[in-house]
């Protein structure tokens, strides 16, 4: 009978020493993550404390929103890597890039900044899917990148239309769940799909996607969904990025 009072691990306990996280806006004045030199420098100590080692960085490109450039990113980056004294393997950069039409312009027009290799990091408005989500998923296959969808869970379109998950998977799309989501941090409906999602086993990766110190402070939350050691599973598979 004891077992039902059982303490629930926290998010902090999964992560395992020499954890490198392939989603952050620890660049700061780039976006609606860190807006201040020290913000960068005490969010990667925070993760640093839970076992954070490597850290990819991913500022948003989002036109009409946060128009960065690849110049601009790349610029942000060397001059924080100057500031902070760090050496390339431990912050790298990359972009969390928005589909829509104006991606697929860029596709065409510039070598975008990937998290390893081909590997891209892409999103979609929270709103509704673009309308040449697998034009732009074709797209990219066809340039030879391997898109690598941020927060599939947090895409409420999609919460009561499992199929179209299946879909996007059979398109070529990889699957990074955000590790706040275990929490309940983004609500229970999204808790919900990303353990549907782990049960399924249709994740690839997980990024922290981490803005700011409240997200930092969800760490110590408990993880709330049934299917932790698919996570802890998914959580080992960014070792893929280590270098």
């Amino acid at each position: 009978m004891f077992g039902f009072f059982k303490k629930k691990k926290t998010l902090k306990e999964f992560i395992p020493n020499g954890f490198v996280d392939i989603h952050s806006h620890l660049l700061y004045g780039l976006d609606d993550g860190a807006k201040t030199l020290d913000d960068t420098k005490g969010l990667i100590a925070s993760l640093e404390d839970f076992g954070f080692e490597q850290f990819i960085t991913t500022p948003h490109t989002t036109p009409l929103v946060w128009e960065n450039t690849k110049e601009g990113i790349v610029n942000q980056y060397e001059n924080v890597k100057k500031e902070l004294n760090v050496k390339n393997n431990k912050l790298r950069v990359a972009s969390e890039y928005l589909m829509d039409e104006s991606f697929l312009k860029r596709i065409n027009s510039e070598k975008l900044l990937t998290l390893k290799d081909n590997f891209v990091l892409v999103e979609m408005s929270y709103i509704n899917p673009p309308i040449q989500l697998y034009e732009i998923i074709m797209e990219l296959n066809s340039q030879g990148y391997q898109p690598v969808l941020a927060h599939p869970e947090r895409y409420n379109f999609y919460k009561n239309d499992y199929s179209s998950f299946k879909k996007l998977k059979s398109a070529g799309c990889l699957f990074q769940m955000n590790l706040l989501s275990s929490t309940g941090y983004y609500g229970s409906g999204i808790a919900e799909v990303a353990d549907y999602l782990l049960k399924e086993k249709m994740y690839d990766f997980v990024g922290s996607d981490v803005h700011h110190q409240k997200h930092i402070q969800s760490f110590n939350s408990a993880v709330i969904l049934k299917n932790m050691e698919e996570l802890e599973h998914v959580i080992s598979k960014n070792n893929f990025f280590k270098q």
